[in-house]
């Protein structure tokens, strides 16, 4: 067989001559006690998957130890809707994997409840190869076919023991993890590619939970942002207590205790994780809500409170699948994100994790029964929850209920390159890149919280979009002090605003088969993943379809204008009172501070003009004759009367 660290030749010209000679095996029991491999990959999320056929084709022999009994992570899990940002960003095996789902959905026999012709999806053009949105158990099927057509060696229900006897090593190389069952999984090289970064954590690479101050990166979209907590936020002021008004009754369910902190300051928080539901509005796939064991009404009192408070809105996001499915998204203030009760998941045991995750189930299957049958709930929006149901043909061994919780960041490391807003932005450009991230800087809301007017908020939601920029290769990889024969390439090295962009399924896939193709080469050349040719990689990622440049347009984050320059008394939107659903933008230059207010013309739409407010309060420091400006970005598709009141001694004046 051809020596695979050969700079010249391509990891997927050997993929014919593997695949007749290794069949697949996905069997949780059969496996000896003993397993040895060229290379163990950790996760057969779709990052693992990816990173493990890369090793096949690179000509490496390689086993896929999965923890669970499921293939695919999120995008076998319900995320039907894939994430991407840009398209072209991607390459590789990544995209071969929606090319593959898009001949799956090319076959007449794959629609079942709808006919190809009416599926309507803004996510493919006319004459597309790829497939971007997809049902659970086709993207599981599509996994499974691709692992043993590559030849992949599956294992399945072997969880890391976290024990002392869970990782073996010399020096700084890995030599072998131990299962909680006893079983050993030995190799030259290993990828962990859980969301959690267990295999990480426990060979002793550095990694950070939570929220970074801004000042750690010099970034400005980092830490608790109260501030600027605008989108899917509470519209209407909510009062949180047992007893209207008394803060000595306690707080209701969904709140917390604790103060939100202070701005750019870093915490131990995480976005908020949920599952993301397959539904169907086919009344003969449909199921009705259930009602949870244990239901108790007063666990969503505070979403009741906000319904009978005036927001009015339908607080969930489906995204229509073939077949009448839909995507389910977190949407508004109080929705399927279990907002605060994820943070204890990323560096818990096994025992705890299964509680958390059991809890998001049964937070989120309550909140679906209120929505859909609570007499508090507008009756318009009951009708909405009853015409849509789970899907009894979606993950049929597990009640119909997603198989994966969103675990939308845990442990992330820290390595020699810890991507940051700065590359998001492209104000810093990794010059060792292993791929593109295309996605808005995101995060969902961390905390919810009372603000001293005794009113309950959410913090942590941020968007930020990006053009595709360069994932730099030491992002994916440790520090050489502490392992030499690790990748990460889900768990990787990025700040969490980075993280937030980079944390794209498809992203997930084009690192795995970055961090398979280094780690072949590694072997091939008997080094260490730090001292892996990089000229040498890049040839080889080229060669297998990867994108690693950006030469279409870009768009950079508009600078705003410090306050501080401008003369006077300046009170910034970041200060200012808002009321309704207002979204933060930075994408036109011109405005003061970080960002500026806009409501997308979201109230034309809805009929419902007048209902948004920002209530700007100068402090002035005597009395005295002064003049009102207003400082706004100029577009062509800015509002031309918006109705602006100054408040005086003798009444408002508009």
């Amino acid at each position: 067989m051809a020596d695979s660290a050969r700079p010249d030749r391509s990891c997927t010209g050997w993929i014919v001559l593997l695949v007749t000679a290794l069949v697949a095996t996905p069997t949780p029991s059969a496996e000896p006690l003993d397993i040895r491999r060229d290379i163990v990959v950790y996760g057969a999320t779709s990052g693992g998957i990816v990173a493990a056929i890369q090793a096949r084709a690179c000509g490496r022999t390689v086993v896929l130890v999965e923890p669970g009994r499921h293939l695919g992570g999120l995008t076998a899990g319900g995320l039907g809707a894939t994430d991407i940002g840009n398209k072209a960003a991607i390459g590789g095996l990544s995209r071969d994997f929606y090319r593959r789902v898009g001949r799956h959905y090319a076959a007449d026999t794959a629609w079942v409840q709808e006919r190809r012709e009416d599926y309507e999806s803004r996510r493919r053009a006319a004459g597309e190869q790829e497939m971007w949105t997809f049902e659970p158990h086709v993207a599981e099927q599509v996994y499974r076919d691709w692992l043993r057509e590559a030849g992949v060696e599956v294992v399945f229900e072997a969880r890391l023991d976290l024990g002392a006897r869970g990782v073996e090593q010399e020096g700084r190389r890995i030599v072998a993890f131990r299962t909680e069952d006893g079983r050993r999984f030995a190799g030259a090289m290993f990828i962990d590619a859980t969301y959690e970064g267990d295999l990480m954590a426990k060979a002793g690479v550095a990694y950070h939970v939570g929220r970074e101050a801004e000042a750690v990166h010099g970034e400005s979209l980092n830490g608790i942002r109260v501030a600027h907590a605008t989108k899917h936020q509470f519209t209407h002021d909510v009062d949180p207590y047992v007893r209207r008004g008394d803060p000595a009754s306690g707080l209701v369910p969904l709140v917390s205790p604790d103060p939100p902190g202070t701005d750019g300051e870093g915490d131990r928080r995480v976005q908020a994780y949920n599952f993301r539901m397959c539904t169907t509005d086919v009344p003969e796939n449909r199921r009705d809500w259930p009602k949870p064991e244990g239901y108790d009404e007063r666990e969503f009192e505070l979403l009741l409170r906000n319904f009978e408070a005036g927001d009015r809105r339908v607080p969930w996001n489906p995204v229509w699948m073939p077949n009448r499915k839909t995507d389910t998204n977190n949407n508004f203030a109080i929705s399927t994100d279990y907002i605060g009760h994820s943070d204890a998941y990323p560096e818990a045991d096994h025992a705890t994790r299964e509680r958390i995750v059991a809890d998001h189930r049964r937070y989120q299957t309550g909140l679906m029964w209120t929505l859909a049958n609570h007499p508090r709930v507008p009756a318009a929006v009951r009708e909405h929850f009853q015409r849509l149901g789970l899907a009894k043909d979606e993950f049929v061994d597990n009640d119909n209920w997603p198989h994966q919780l969103y675990v939308r960041e845990a442990r992330r490391m820290i390595s020699d390159v810890v991507m940051t807003q700065h590359h998001c932005q492209q104000r810093v450009i990794a010059d060792d890149p292993v791929g593109l991230g295309a996605y808005n800087m995101d995060s969902h809301n961390c905390q919810r919280y009372v603000t001293a007017a005794g009113v309950v908020r959410n913090e942590g939601d941020i968007q930020v979009g990006v053009s595709p920029y360069r994932i730099a290769y030491r992002s994916i990889r440790p520090r050489r002090e502490e392992c030499e024969n690790l990748l990460v390439p889900v768990c990787l090295s990025a700040s969490h605003i980075a993280y937030g962009s980079i944390r794209m399924e498809p992203v997930f896939m084009v690192l795995g088969q970055s961090a398979a193709t280094a780690a072949s080469l590694a072997i091939g050349a008997g080094t260490s993943v730090q001292d892996v040719d990089y000229a040498v990689l890049r040839e080889r990622l080229l060669a297998d379809g990867q994108v690693l440049e950006w030469t279409g347009p870009v768009r950079g984050a508009a600078a705003g204008r410090d306050a501080a320059s401008l003369r006077g008394i300046v009170v910034d939107n970041a200060a200012a009172k808002v009321v309704g659903a207002w979204s933060s933008s930075a994408s036109i230059g011109g405005f003061v501070g970080s960002d500026y207010l806009h409501d997308g013309d979201a109230d034309k739409r809805a009929a419902g003009d007048g209902e948004k407010q920002v209530v700007f309060t100068a402090a002035v420091p005597r009395a005295g004759t002064y003049e009102v400006r207003i400082w706004f970005t100029h577009s062509g598709n800015r509002a031309a009367r918006v109705p602006v009141t100054v408040g005086l001694p003798d009444g408002p004046r508009t």
